[in-house]
Protein backbone atom coordinates (compact mmCIF):
# COMPACT_ATOMS: atom_id res chain seq x y z
CA UNK A 1 0.00 0.00 0.00
CA UNK A 2 1.07 3.56 -0.69
CA UNK A 3 1.00 6.17 2.05
CA UNK A 4 0.61 9.73 0.82
CA UNK A 5 1.57 12.82 2.80
CA UNK A 6 0.56 16.24 1.52
CA UNK A 7 2.08 19.58 2.43
CA UNK A 8 1.75 23.18 1.38
CA UNK A 9 -1.60 24.82 0.91
CA UNK A 10 -3.05 27.54 3.07
CA UNK A 11 -4.78 30.85 2.38
CA UNK A 12 -4.02 33.39 -0.30
CA UNK A 13 -5.71 36.29 -2.05
CA UNK A 14 -6.99 36.00 -5.60
CA UNK A 15 -4.17 36.27 -8.10
CA UNK A 16 -1.68 34.75 -5.69
CA UNK A 17 0.22 31.48 -5.81
CA UNK A 18 0.59 28.37 -3.70
CA UNK A 19 2.54 25.15 -4.07
CA UNK A 20 1.41 21.73 -2.91
CA UNK A 21 3.60 18.71 -2.44
CA UNK A 22 2.75 15.03 -2.06
CA UNK A 23 5.22 12.35 -1.05
CA UNK A 24 4.53 8.65 -1.44
CA UNK A 25 6.03 6.04 0.82
CA UNK A 26 5.50 2.39 1.69
CA UNK A 27 6.22 -1.01 0.25
CA UNK A 28 5.29 -0.89 -3.41
CA UNK A 29 6.83 -1.82 -6.74
CA UNK A 30 5.89 1.27 -8.70
CA UNK A 31 3.44 4.12 -8.94
CA UNK A 32 1.45 4.40 -12.14
CA UNK A 33 -0.76 7.50 -12.26
CA UNK A 34 -0.22 10.16 -9.62
CA UNK A 35 -1.98 13.46 -9.24
CA UNK A 36 -4.33 15.81 -7.46
CA UNK A 37 -8.06 16.01 -7.04
CA UNK A 38 -10.10 18.58 -5.17
CA UNK A 39 -13.40 18.61 -3.39
CA UNK A 40 -15.72 21.19 -1.86
CA UNK A 41 -18.46 20.30 0.62
CA UNK A 42 -21.57 19.00 -1.11
CA UNK A 43 -19.83 18.32 -4.41
CA UNK A 44 -18.07 15.40 -6.01
CA UNK A 45 -14.34 15.03 -6.36
CA UNK A 46 -12.90 16.98 -9.30
CA UNK A 47 -9.78 15.85 -11.13
CA UNK A 48 -7.23 18.67 -11.11
CA UNK A 49 -4.21 17.03 -12.70
CA UNK A 50 -2.99 13.50 -13.36
CA UNK A 51 0.48 12.40 -14.42
CA UNK A 52 1.33 9.00 -15.81
CA UNK A 53 4.47 7.01 -15.17
CA UNK A 54 5.73 7.94 -18.63
CA UNK A 55 5.15 11.65 -18.12
CA UNK A 56 1.85 12.16 -19.88
CA UNK A 57 -0.04 14.95 -18.09
CA UNK A 58 -3.75 15.75 -18.02
CA UNK A 59 -4.96 19.06 -16.58
CA UNK A 60 -8.58 19.67 -15.74
CA UNK A 61 -10.07 22.42 -17.91
CA UNK A 62 -10.63 24.79 -15.01
CA UNK A 63 -6.92 24.88 -14.10
CA UNK A 64 -5.25 24.54 -17.47
CA UNK A 65 -2.78 27.35 -18.05
CA UNK A 66 -2.65 28.32 -14.37
CA UNK A 67 -1.43 25.16 -12.62
CA UNK A 68 1.76 23.24 -13.34
CA UNK A 69 2.60 19.77 -12.07
CA UNK A 70 6.06 18.37 -11.43
CA UNK A 71 6.51 14.68 -10.86
CA UNK A 72 9.73 13.24 -9.49
CA UNK A 73 9.77 9.49 -9.98
CA UNK A 74 13.10 9.12 -8.19
CA UNK A 75 11.61 10.04 -4.83
CA UNK A 76 7.96 9.39 -5.60
CA UNK A 77 6.76 12.95 -5.15
CA UNK A 78 4.48 15.19 -7.09
CA UNK A 79 4.25 18.95 -6.71
CA UNK A 80 1.53 21.27 -7.89
CA UNK A 81 2.39 24.89 -8.57
CA UNK A 82 -0.81 26.93 -8.55
CA UNK A 83 -0.64 30.43 -10.00
CA UNK A 84 -3.23 33.11 -10.60
CA UNK A 85 -5.51 31.50 -8.05
CA UNK A 86 -9.21 32.29 -8.08
CA UNK A 87 -11.80 32.04 -5.27
CA UNK A 88 -13.32 29.10 -7.20
CA UNK A 89 -10.09 27.18 -6.55
CA UNK A 90 -10.97 27.03 -2.86
CA UNK A 91 -11.23 23.34 -1.96
CA UNK A 92 -9.68 20.41 -0.16
CA UNK A 93 -6.88 19.17 -2.41
CA UNK A 94 -6.28 15.44 -2.23
CA UNK A 95 -3.29 13.54 -3.57
CA UNK A 96 -3.89 10.27 -5.39
CA UNK A 97 -1.55 7.48 -6.44
CA UNK A 98 -2.23 4.28 -8.35
CA UNK A 99 0.01 1.48 -7.19
CA UNK A 100 1.33 -0.92 -9.78
CA UNK A 101 3.08 -4.27 -9.65
CA UNK A 102 6.31 -5.06 -11.46
CA UNK A 103 4.40 -5.92 -14.63
CA UNK A 104 2.64 -2.57 -14.63
CA UNK A 105 -0.80 -3.79 -13.57
CA UNK A 106 -2.72 -1.59 -11.20
CA UNK A 107 -3.00 -3.20 -7.78
CA UNK A 108 -4.10 -0.31 -5.60
CA UNK A 109 -5.61 3.15 -5.56
CA UNK A 110 -4.56 5.29 -2.61
CA UNK A 111 -5.52 8.73 -1.33
CA UNK A 112 -4.01 11.27 1.00
CA UNK A 113 -5.96 12.98 3.73
CA UNK A 114 -6.20 16.23 1.83
CA UNK A 115 -4.97 19.74 2.41
CA UNK A 116 -7.04 22.90 2.40
CA UNK A 117 -6.54 25.71 -0.09
CA UNK A 118 -8.52 28.90 0.47
CA UNK A 119 -8.52 31.78 -2.00
CA UNK A 120 -10.17 35.04 -0.96
CA UNK A 121 -11.46 37.67 -3.34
Amino acid sequence: QVQLVESGGGSVQAGGSLRLSCAASGNFARILDMGWYRQVPGSGRERVVVTTEDDFVYYGPSVRGRFTVYRHNGNNTVELQMDNLEPSDTALYICNAEEGNAAGDMVGDDWGQGIQVTVSA
